[in-house]
């Protein structure tokens, strides 16, 4: 049987397969609630054949969106639209997931369509953003606020009442967004992080805020769903965060209660030069995974259904996540187990005659 097709438990959920629909921006809310295009977009998703769909990042705080058109999960306001998207996916044979995310020095932007800059209040931006320190990601940005202490608690809040309000919605796996440049991610790499209190200089002090978010967020969902955590394992800068300090925060956050690593790279700091190419970032996802003994994620380029197989197969990931290519085809999850013959395979009886 194809290991891309065999089902995987983390404690009481079950995937049936071990393919992903990767958080993808859709840039499609109205004030963080979420709309009939996300209804679509991520029931199609489950009806073409994934065990697990994603929504984009979701804001815990208005100021946490990367953009004004973003999701939200601060207010309870956003709970029934996201409950009626949860059913359409597990009646479609799927588990819905939910990446909960602050945006932290990269929120305030416009949608790429337009530009992606920065807002400013006149334009529908907000006022000062958050960061662990005044450092703005682009060099002619204004500078970021520093979070003081009252600041970094209603962070944890934040997560906290997100998790809450996300399993209200019908959520099965929560993840934690601690990558691609974003709030806890700036916490974590030395070069975002300049603090010189017990949030930053020192690794310990520089993982607290993620650790601690976790434990939180951990200690207020029910156990029988499974908790993740996406990270940046390497910033491909010298002197950034490493695939080294990627394993021993990996190693910190299991006995908390993760059952994950999400594994992606990059986004702490424009202009990197980046060796791109199919699957670069899986041997990222393979070094936690056995460095750490947790299970992970590979993302990134990953295309074609014997990739996807062989990255199971040989032990480089538990699961794989796809964005662009489940955008080009919603249907992958069903093609892959076409080409690799996979016994059992679900389809949908309304689409049988296209697959037999």
């Amino acid at each position: 049987m194809a290991m891309l097709f065999e089902p995987l438990q983390q404690r009481d959920v079950t995937f049936r397969n071990r393919i992903g629909v990767s958080p993808m921006c859709q840039y499609s809310s109205e004030e963080g609630l979420a709309t009939d295009w996300h209804l679509v977009h991520l029931g199609s998703r489950a009806v073409g054949g994934a065990g697990l769909v994603f929504t984009e990042a979701a804001a815990i705080a208005p100021e946490g969106r990367i953009s004004p058109a973003d999701l939200g999960i601060w207010s309870d306001d956003h709970i029934p639209k996201l409950a009626e998207i949860t059913a359409l996916i597990r009646r479609s044979g799927a588990v819905a997931g939910m990446q909960l995310a602050h945006a932290g020095r990269k929120a305030s932007t416009a949608p790429p369509w337009e530009g992606g800059h920065t807002l400013n209040e006149a334009e529908g931006g907000w006022g000062a953003i958050a960061a662990p320190s005044p450092i703005p990601f682009n060099p002619t940005d204004p500078a970021p606020q520093a979070l003081d202490g009252g600041g970094i608690e209603a962070v944890k809040q934040g997560f906290v009442q997100a998790a809450n309000r996300a399993v209200a919605a019908g959520f099965q796996v929560i993840e934690i967004h601690a990558a691609h440049g974003y709030l806890l991610h700036e916490f974590l790499s030395p070069l975002s992080n300049h603090r010189t209190d017990d949030y930053g200089g020192s690794f310990a002090n520089r993982i607290r805020l993620v650790v601690e978010t976790v434990a939180a967020v951990r200690a207020t969902i029910p156990d029988a769903l499974p908790l993740w955590v996406r990270i940046s394992a390497t910033d491909w800068v010298e002197g950034g965060w490493d695939i080294e300090q990627s394993i021993a925060l990996a190693q910190k956050l299991k006995p908390l209660g993760i059952d994950l690593v999400d594994c992606s790279s990059g986004g702490i700091v424009p202009d990197v030069k980046i060796a791109v190419g199919p699957g670069y970032q899986t041997p990222l996802s393979q070094s936690i995974r056995h460095g750490a003994d947790i299970a992970t994620a590979a993302v990134g380029m990953i295309t074609a259904p014997e990739q996807a197989e062989h990255l199971i197969r040989t032990g480089q990931a538990d699961m794989v996540l796809l964005a662009r290519e489940l955008l080009r085809d919603p249907y992958w999850p069903h093609r892959a187990a076409k080409v690799l013959r996979a016994k059992d395979h679900p389809y949908p009886k309304q689409y049988l005659r296209a697959w037999q």
